[in-house]
Formats: C-alpha cells, sequence, structure tokens
C-alpha cells in the first residue's frame, strides 16, 4: 500500500470532514456519560423511599451518597493510568459491565452496609467510565471543533441526570426504589454488547503505542481517500509514568488549577443534586414542584454546555469559564432569595446549572486538552478524581447542615463561595497560560501536541 511519510493524527482528523463514523463513537461516549448522569440523579430521589423502609434519619443518608462518591474518586485515580496503558476501548467496556452490575446487585440489598458497599463498586465503575469517555471523543476530534464537540458529548450527563430525577420521580411508587436500582442496571449491560461491537480503540493512542488497527480505523473515517498515510503523534511519550507526567516543571501549576475547579465545581453539584429535592420539599414544595425545580437545574447545565463548548472553541476558554462561575454565584444568591416565587426559583436554578454544571463540562474539555497522549487519560481521571472529593464532602455536607438545622438562605449563601473560587482559579490558569505562550490563552503545548 503506498503511504506518505509522517502525518500527524490531529492533521489527519482536521483535513476531513467529521464522519459518521466519529459520530458514532461521540454517540457511544454520550450513552455511556448519561447513564452514569440518571444514577447520580436518581439516587437522590429514591433516598427518601430508602429513608421511610429502613427508618433512617436524615444524617444516615450522608454515607449513601458518599459512598458511590468515594467509589467514583477511587475509580478515577485507578482506571486513568490504565486507559493510558492498556488502552481507552477496554477500560471503557470494562468499567461500564462493571458498574451496571453492580447497580444491578443494589437492588437486591437486605440492609443499609450492604447497599453501601454496592454503591462503592458502583461509583468504581463509573469513576472510570466517565474520564475515559471525555479522552475518548476529545481524540477523535478536529481541532477547531474540539470544545464543542466534546461538552455536546458530556450533556449526556445532564441530560441523562434530568432524565434520572424525573423518571425517579414518576416511576418511584410503581416500581419502588429497587425497581429504580433495577433500570440503572440494566442500561449500562445492555450497552455493553454495543461497544463490544463498534467501539474502536482510540486512533492517536494506536499510533502513539506502535499498535495494529488504525489502517481499519483511518478508512472507515475517510473511505474515498486513495492512499492512506503514515500517520505519527508529534506528543512523544516522555520518560516515566503518566501520573509523573501531571507533575513535571510548566504542567503542575495547570493541574492543580484545574484540580482546584473541579473540587469547587462538584462540591456545589453534588450537594445540589443529592440535597434540592429534601431541601426544597422541607421548604414548602410539593415533590412534583421540587422535582420540575432540580429539573432546572440539569436542563441549565445542558444548555449552558453547549453555548459555553461553542464560545471556547471562539474565545479565550479560561475567560468564558470564568464568566460563566461568578455569574452562577449570583444566581446562587437569587436562589437563596426568591423566597416563595416558584418562578424566580426556577430561573435561578437554571441559571446555576447553566453557569457550574455547564462549566463544569467545558472543564473537562479543558482537561482534555491540556495533556499529551500519552498521560491525558491519567490528566481527566486524575482532575476528575480530585474533583470527587468535592462531591463528596458536599454530598455530606448537606446531611451535616440539615444536622445543624441550617435555613436553606444559609445554605445557598454558603455555596456562593465556591463558585467564586472556582472562577478566579480558572482566571489564574489562563494567566498563567498566556505567560507560558506569550500571546495566548492557550499553551503552545495544547496548540501543538494535545489539541
Amino acid at each position: 500500500m503506498t503511504t506518505h511519510a509522517g502525518t500527524d493524527v490531529q492533521h489527519f482528523f482536521d483535513s476531513h470532514p467529521f464522519s459518521r463514523y466519529q459520530k458514532l463513537i461521540l454517540w457511544l461516549c454520550f450513552l455511556i456519560v448519561a447513564i452514569d448522569g440518571f444514577d447520580t440523579a436518581s439516587i437522590g430521589f429514591i433516598a427518601p423511599a430508602i429513608r421511610a423502609e429502613w427508618g433512617l434519619t436524615p444524617a444516615a443518608l450522608a454515607p449513601l451518597f458518599g459512598a458511590g462518591l468515594f467509589g467514583l474518586m477511587a475509580g478515577s485515580f485507578l482506571f486513568g493510568p490504565l486507559a493510558d496503558r492498556y488502552g481507552r476501548r477496554p477500560v471503557l467496556i470494562v468499567s461500564v459491565a462493571f458498574f451496571g452490575a453492580a447497580s444491578l446487585l443494589s437492588a437486591w440489598s437486605t440492609d443499609l452496609t450492604m447497599l453501601l458497599v454496592l454503591r462503592f463498586l458502583t461509583g468504581l465503575g463509573l469513576g472510570g467510565a466517565m474520564p475515559t469517555s471525555v479522552t475518548m471523543t476529545s481524540e477523535y476530534c478536529p481541532q477547531q471543533r474540539r470544545s464543542g464537540l466534546v461538552t455536546m458529548m458530556f450533556c449526556g450527563f445532564t441530560i441523562g441526570s434530568a432524565l434520572g430525577g424525573l423518571a425517579s420521580a414518576q416511576l418511584l411508587h410503581l416500581i419502588g426504589w429497587r425497581g429504580v436500582l433495577v433500570l440503572g442496571g440494566a442500561l449500562p449491560l445492555l450497552l455493553v454488547p454495543v461497544l463490544l461491537l463498534a467501539l474502536p480503540e482510540s486512533l492517536r493512542w494506536l499510533v502513539l503505542k506502535g499498535r495494529d488497527g488504525s489502517e481499519t480505523i483511518m478508512r472507515r473515517i475517510a473511505p474515498t481517500l486513495a492512499a492512506l498515510p503514515r500517520l505519527v503523534v508529534s506528543d512523544k511519550k516522555l520518560a516515566g509514568s503518566p501520573m509523573a507526567e501531571l507533575f513535571r516543571p510548566g504542567v503542575i501549576g495547570g493541574t492543580l488549577l484545574l484540580w482546584s475547579t473541579f473540587f469547587m465545581s462538584l462540591l456545589i453539584i453534588y450537594l445540589l443534586s443529592s440535597w434540592m429535592p429534601t431541601l426544597l420539599n422541607g421548604n414548602g414544595l410539593s415533590l412534583s414542584n421540587a422535582s420540575l425545580v432540580t429539573m432546572m437545574f440539569q436542563v441549565g447545565g445542558t444548555v449552558g454546555a453547549i453555548l459555553l463548548g461553542r464560545w471556547m472553541d471562539r474565545y479565550s476558554p479560561h475567560k468564558v469559564l470564568s464568566i460563566a462561575y461568578l455569574a452562577a454565584a449570583g444566581c446562587i444568591i437569587v436562589v437563596a432569595l426568591s423566597g416563595s416565587s416558584l418562578a424566580l426559583l426556577v430561573l435561578a436554578v437554571f441559571g446555576v446549572g447553566f453557569g457550574v454544571s455547564g462549566s463544569q463540562v467545558g472543564a473537562n474539555a479543558l482537561a482534555a486538552a491540556f495533556y499529551p497522549t500519552s498521560s491525558r487519560a491519567t490528566g481527566v481521571s486524575w482532575a476528575a478524581a480530585v474533583g470527587r472529593s468535592g462531591s463528596v464532602l458536599g454530598s455530606m455536607a448537606g446531611g451535616l447542615m440539615l444536622t445543624l438545622k441550617l435555613d436553606n438562605e444559609t445554605i445557598f449563601f454558603l455555596l456562593a463561595i465556591p463558585a467564586v473560587l472556582a472562577s478566579l482559579a480558572l482566571l489564574a490558569m489562563g494567566r498563567l497560560m498566556r505567560t507560558r505562550s506569550g500571546s495566548s490563552s492557550v499553551p503552545a503545548t495544547l496548540k501543538e501536541s494535545t489539541v
């Protein structure tokens, strides 16, 4: 077969239209994170039913949320380096099968301890699936559309969360909390054979590792190409482990600022996802109105992710996300002051979702673009893992604040603080990147080798 000398993988993607095959990969990753979102939202809605059946206090529910989030954190730390070493595809498939089986088994829990263990195992699989989906999508995107496409894929999480909350609220009285867990386990297990048949390995990873299979993928992306080029990856693997690459000079500052952003963002998201129905119901809203308001948080996140991703491709991504987090802080304050106005509450919660949940999706795209191929899965996964420590704190803080009998106004005022801190972290990262590149808010390594 005729070949051309060294064509960079990214140039190959950029020089061809976004193919149906690449769209298929994007949609498969979309489904994976949508199921993750379903699981995240549904546990918040079935928690009151679990509490009623087993006679638990509100404080006793905090470990239930925390167990899954500890699993997510551990899974992110574990599976990221594995995906950089063994490939994105096997880690994705194993993760989806693992969290599906664990969620299914959770439906037969006989006490809180058993449920906590199985929720931890469910989170372990989810912790590998979600960041690896971000990595896989990023590595199949053209440079000029990367942020928009990655955030569009990750909208699966917010859409899945919205559907999970709505379905749980509507189906809970029909199938019970165990039935909701069965549904959350069956969906990923049904997806596994589809992934086995249709999901390829990352082309970037294959070329970097010198593995077979790249020609088949290139033919699927560019079927009319007369002669396949010989692909190369410009970002060569450095000596040492993928974990060590995150802390190299010139990279460590961005790593720490990304971690700060993920921590603050996920603290807000998981506190609201876990406790918003309970907070609103305790403040006098009916369960149906509470589900409507909570769903608007997810809808706002979906709209925000789509628009913010597009703006990140056009403007400085750090400034776009920093402004969004700052606006979200303002909306959180409006939620605190909304009183009995349902319309104002719905609008403000939509704004919080737009600014926080939408920006968190954008932060995933930012992390995927920041690291080179050899450590990208580790970089994205470890940022998510550090963020999960914020989500654990947020979910458990909700129970603590309810135990301390803090009113809703105080709780929401406190939530505005991490949103401001996330905004400041992204401003600092943008300044750091401008210092490195001399003129652009995007680092040179990001331009040349990681995007």
